[in-house]
């Protein structure tokens, strides 16, 4: 064979499997001899080591324990006495040296002699102490071993030592005379190996014919291929009749058994016409032949041409199915128009239920009579899905479509805990659709209810396909589709479309709920970071609307970035801010909480309002920049707008400024309604910019009106006309409540779908009465601070607040003060009665107290921490003329508080 190839039939031709087998097997004789040879060198070393140190330790414990060995060392000249015993006993034992010790470690003998009288170099310790030292050294000879040993006298002590030593190479050149033969032998079995390896080698390169692995490997698959990848059977006959292969193909088309290979063709049983064609051996092609209700087309060539073993190979193909291929083209096509019919008519909106609806009415529509989408209770409520618990949990009724509701089928609303012990129960656990064609047998499937089985049966119900609805490899539920007034039963293909349709409708639902999860989720958040109520305060009577937009229409379907806010201030006043964050989800829902975070610690530094309104946009700058250089995508809170107010009921006093917000509405209490002119500022985020406010005086009961833009602006009207119409809402009407007011601006302004956020907060000022304000002009002397306790007192009284008064006047005494010392200009003291007994002082410097703990040999340093420990709170803000007001609160009890 490899000579069609037009390649050498050498064994040597390594690209061949044969050549590839011979290398490797004279390999594996090479590493094994080389591991051998190996082995018996490190093998000799070792004992050429060990004989060493046996050798050195026997010379130098026979020398140790030789007679006179005491008398010798404790002799004058030991030297004299055992140098020449010492190179006789080297000399006689074939060591390098014998070398005698004091207990110093001093040489009394050396072969060398001027090395007689210096240090051992050794280890002598466990020597001394009676033991016998070995060790492995390179010396000036070559790597050695040498041993040093005691020398005991007559009562046992150690009175010397005695080292001898021999190089290893003196005892390893034994085993060294051996390698010629060592090496030689493994040649020789090398050489043995390799031409038996030969011998095998070229039998296998006559049985593969030259092959190498990798043609070897794709022979087989063509092999394969034929045999079992083609639609079309394989029949191999040998010359002597017998069948050698069949493939599976040809066994179901013949009808064979699993075991037929060997048998001879007249005893397989086939038909008569087909067991003469393969028997005869004859070159056939494409003939018809009737095998039971099948045609065969049957072709057959002799497999004995080039060269081949003798016998016959036949292919047979079932031309019968031909017709029914047509037949499935159709029924493809129409398949095709189901499924794409469905993605159009299935998951139309963002809504569980719908698309469980839609499903169900599809269904019946083109291939059931009866159609039911069962979900988890997990699902309806948009949470991430888990694994369903059918049998415990239960799954809620979700849709039904159907010509009749008294069928037995459960209704909408019901909760179905369906047994694992049926079908259907087991296939929600393994994910597995069920098919039931016959389902008046009751093959099972009543056990779940079986008055409702009954019912269903009488009303014809005969075939059943139940489908679990997998998203995400996670069972949401289950869709059941019958058949009653169809008299055909579901079958496969009937299963293989519903899978389908019930497959693209999971992806939707899952979807819907994914939407339906964010949805809530952005909602809950947004709800939290508006207020939740209005807080405790005497300057306004306010009433807030929060409208979002309508789900569909916007954003994540009422999700938006509007927001409102009243915050209590120091000295009975109290801020009013409304903002709007352009856009809508979860983005604009957090940038708005952000903002009304940072407006709140603004605000408790009692900054004016053009002052908080350039902080909170140097603050939306820092975060633009830091979204920017995190990658978030460029989401930061570019248009932002904000409106702050401050009103102060004492003196009526209204201050405003705005960020790119709408101008706010002031109601007189005549009813004239006007815009306040706010000067314009840039929206928050475009940073260098300055804010300008409005001073404006508010009579009692007068409203002030704050809002966003969707409460104006709608696609189908002007902004303009949209302001025009919210001003003549408001005019007109001066006895209307801020509860009122809103109630009859949203009614008129906002239509029933919103497609933007509304945000709106009126409040009816108030003004605090003037008994309840005391205020008095203090000089700048010590002095005067007498006065001023005096005055605080007698008001006090006035008040009904006695109990207070002795505070009050520390808490005024200290602060006037600390006026008087530490600052210039007039000073100025007001007592102000309301929920709580509200103290100022003002003067015209701009330095702010700190409150410090005083050293005990300080004279002062305390007046303010006083005052802190006797007021409920206490702070500073700065007025416009560059002064400041210092003030504090007082908790009143109940009933003290003054009315406005």
């Amino acid at each position: 064979m490899a000579g069609r190839y037009g390649r050498p039939r050498s064994f040597l031709r390594m690209r061949s499997l044969a050549g590839q087998v011979f290398l490797l097997q004279v390999a594996i004789v090479v590493l094994l001899v080389a591991a051998s040879a190996t082995a018996l060198v490190l093998q000799s070393r070792a004992d050429s080591e060990r004989e060493a140190r046996n050798r050195s330790v026997a010379v130098a414990e026979a020398f140790a324990s030789g007679p006179g060995m005491e008398a010798a060392l404790k002799s004058p000249d030991p030297t004299a006495v055992l140098q020449p015993r010492a190179e006789e006993a080297r000399k006689g034992s074939g060591v390098d040296f014998v070398v005698v010790l004091n207990l110093n470690g001093v040489r009394y003998t050396h072969p060398l002699p001027d090395r007689i009288g210096k240090k051992f170099v050794g280890e002598l310790a466990p020597a001394l102490d009676g033991h016998v030292v070995t060790e492995k050294i390179d010396g000036t000879i070559g790597p050695l071993v040498q041993a040093v040993v005691p020398v005991r006298g007559a009562n046992g002590e150690v009175v010397g030592l005695v080292s001898a030593g021999i190089t290893i190479s003196k005892v390893s050149g034994v085993a060294e005379d051996q390698f010629p033969l060592l090496f030689g032998s493994a040649a020789g079995i090398l050489l043995l190996a390799m031409g038996g390896t030969a011998l095998v080698t070229r039998r296998l390169d006559r049985q593969t014919h030259g092959l190498g692995p990798t043609e070897m490997t794709r022979m087989y698959e063509h092999h394969d291929a034929v045999l079992h990848a083609v639609r079309e059977g394989v029949v191999i006959v040998g010359g002597d009749g017998q069948l050698l292969l069949a493939n599976d193909e040809a066994r179901r088309l013949l009808g064979l058994g699993p075991d037929v290979e060997g048998t001879p063709v007249a005893e397989l049983g086939l038909e008569p016409v087909i067991a003469t064609l393969l028997i005869s051996g004859r070159t056939a092609t494409d003939e018809v032949h009737s095998v039971g209700d099948r045609l065969l087309a049957v072709s057959q060539r002799a497999t004995d041409r080039d060269g081949g073993p003798p016998g016959n190979v036949t292919t047979l193909r079932d031309t019968t199915e031909l017709q029914a291929l047509t037949g499935k083209a159709a029924t493809a096509r129409g398949r095709l128009k189901l499924l794409y019919d469905a993605g159009t008519e299935i998951g139309t909106a963002l809504d569980v239920i719908q698309t469980c609806e839609e499903l169900a009415e599809f269904a019946t529509v083109r291939f059931a009579d009866y159609a039911t989408v069962d979900l988890a209770e997990g699902v309806l409520r948009g949470e991430e899905p888990t694994a369903v618990r059918a049998t415990t949990d239960g799954l809620r009724r979700s849709a039904f479509s159907g010509t009749r509701d008294d069928t037995g089928l459960h209704p909408l609303g019901s909760v179905i805990r369906f047994l694992p012990s049926t079908d259907i129960g087991a296939g929600l656990l393994r994910g597995r659709s069920v098919l039931d064609t016959d389902l008046a047998s009751r093959s099972g499937w009543q056990q779940q209810d079986p008055e409702r089985a009954e019912r269903m049966v009488e009303c014809g119900f005969h075939s059943l396909i139940a489908v679990p609805i997998r998203a995400r490899g996670v069972v949401l539920g289950v869709a059941m589709f019958w058949r009653a007034q169809r008299p055909e039963p579901f079958e496969d293909e009937d299963l293989s479309v519903a899978e389908e349709i019930v497959a693209r409708a999971a992806v939707s639902m899952d979807n819907a709920r994914r939407y339906s999860r964010e949805h809530n989720v952005a909602v809950t958040l947004q709800r939290s970071l508006l207020p939740q109520g209005l807080p405790d305060q005497s300057a306004i009577d306010a009433a807030y609307r929060y409208l979002p937009a309508q789900a569909g229409l916007g954003g994540l379907g009422g999700v938006g970035g509007d927001w409102f806010d009243i915050i209590p201030l120091p000295g009975a006043r109290v801020a009013l801010v409304v903002g709007d964050v352009v856009g809508h989800g979860l983005h604009a829902a957090a940038t708005m909480g952000r903002l009304r975070t940072a407006v709140h610690n603004f605000s408790s530094l009692d900054l004016p309002p053009d002052e908080l309104l350039w902080h909170l946009d140097e603050l939306v700058n820092r975060i633009d920049l830091d979204e920017s250089a995190n990658g978030s995508d460029g989401a930061g809170v570019t248009g932002a707008t904000c409106l702050y107010a401050i009103y102060d009921p004492a003196s009526g006093r209204c201050t405003m400024a705005r960020a790119g917000h709408l101008q706010p509405v002031i109601v007189s209490p005549e009813g004239e309604a006007v815009f306040a002119d706010v000067p314009g500022g840039p929206p928050l985020g475009l940073g260098g910019m300055p804010f300008e406010t409005l001073d404006v005086q508010l009579a009692q009961d007068s409203r002030l009106v704050l809002y966003t833009d969707g409460l104006v602006e709608d696609r189908r009207r002007d902004i303009d006309e949209g302001l025009e119409r919210l001003r003549r809402t408001l005019s007109g009407h001066p006895d209307r409540t801020p509860e009122e007011t809103c109630e009859a601006v949203l009614r008129v302004l906002v239509p029933t779908r919103a497609r933007d956020d509304v945000a709106l907060l009126v409040g009816r000022t108030r003004r605090l009465a003037p008994e309840n304000v005391a205020e008095w002009d203090v000089p700048s002397d010590p002095s005067a601070v007498a006065r001023v306790r005096s005055d605080v007192s007698r008001t006090l009284t006035e008040w009904n607040l006695v109990e207070e008064a002795f505070t009050t006047e520390l808490i005024l005494s200290e602060l006037v003060t600390n006026s008087i010392r530490y600052a210039t200009g007039p000073i100025r003291v007001r007592l102000i009665r309301d929920r709580t007994l509200i103290c100022e002082v003002s003067d015209r410097s701009s330095t702010s107290p700190h409150l410090r703990q005083a050293a005990s040999m300080d004279e002062g340093g305390r007046g303010l921490f006083l005052v802190a420990q006797l007021a409920e709170r206490w702070g500073t803000r700065y007025t416009d003329d560059g002064g400041k007001v210092i003030w504090t609160e007082q908790v009143l009890q109940p009933g003290a508080g003054g009315p406005l």
